[in-house]
């Protein structure tokens, strides 16, 4: 199997193989909470230095739990509307789909063109009922595309994306998807403006040369954002207790380091349909 390379002309896009070199690491683990062969076949594919992203266990296993999480409550809004359309903005190498598919869902993955150019090489194409849109989620072309669907409920998904743009840019965002899909379902993760701060240190470190911007101080501070827009849930690393990240169990004693970090999951107004 030839390799492929990668160099990416977008910072942001470069931060997508974090999350599929930690796939592959914590598959390669006798505990591992997920198996994703794929993804150790893809980062072996991939003519790429992996070696700066010194990734620790506890990094390791955030990551892994978020995506569980995230992929959690899309099969419970699967349950409850099994015919919904799923937007995954900023998909990057990710294999949701395929972890969650009923059957019945209409799956559209967002991401900028060199990556769906490189998902198309390394994973594949599209079918009867995945599909790509390769853009900007600030283009607003891709609106227009999945507007066809607007009968069916829909979930938006942003995992690991929307930090790295400004407050502006996501709330400009939100406001959107409400606008022409009122009644959808959002759920995202971000940080505090803390927890931005101490990332970006990361990343240096990392090398890695994209910056986190838009730091989220508590969940329902989206709602003042328009009428119409409520938190649904949030979920939090030390929530429950998990073995993997025993070693920072004292941060659930601290406000501000607990619930530094959370996915949210929001409506966007109410149901036209």
């Amino acid at each position: 199997m030839s390799q492929i390379n990668f160099q990416s002309q977008s910072a942001v896009a470069e931060t997508l193989l974090i999350p599929l070199y930690a796939r592959a690491l914590e598959t390669q683990r006798p505990d591992a909470l997920i198996k994703d062969a794929k993804a150790v076949a893809l980062v072996k594919q991939l003519n790429y230095d992996f070696s700066p992203a010194k990734l620790q266990d506890h990094d390791l296993a955030s990551i892994v739990l978020r995506l569980r999480e995230f992929d959690r409550r899309v099969r419970d809004f699967l349950a409850r509307y099994p015919e919904a359309v799923i937007v995954h903005i900023g998909c990057g190498l990710d294999t949701r789909f395929e972890r969650v598919d009923n059957g019945q869902v209409e799956w559209y993955d967002l991401d900028l063109p060199e990556v769906i150019e490189l998902r198309r090489r390394l994973i594949g194409g599209e079918g009867t009922r995945y599909h790509f849109l390769e853009c900007s989620v600030f283009d607003s072309t891709w609106l227009d595309t999945v507007s066809v669907h607007h009968q069916r409920p829909f979930l938006f998904l942003a995992e690991g994306v929307l930090p790295y743009f400004e407050e502006a840019q996501v709330k400009s965002l939100v406001l959107t998807l409400q606008q022409h899909f009122s009644g959808a379902e959002l759920v995202c993760d971000a940080m505090t403006p803390f927890m931005i701060w101490a990332n970006n240190l990361q990343l240096v470190y990392l090398k890695i040369s994209a910056r986190l911007h838009w730091g989220l101080k508590h969940g329902k501070d989206v709602e003042s954002w328009n009428d119409g827009i409520g938190l649904l849930a949030e979920w939090f690393y030390f929530d429950h207790s998990e073995p993997r990240l025993s070693n920072l169990k004292w941060m659930r004693y601290f406000p501000l380091l607990a619930k530094a970090t959370g996915i949210f999951h929001y409506r966007l107004g109410q149901p036209t349909r």
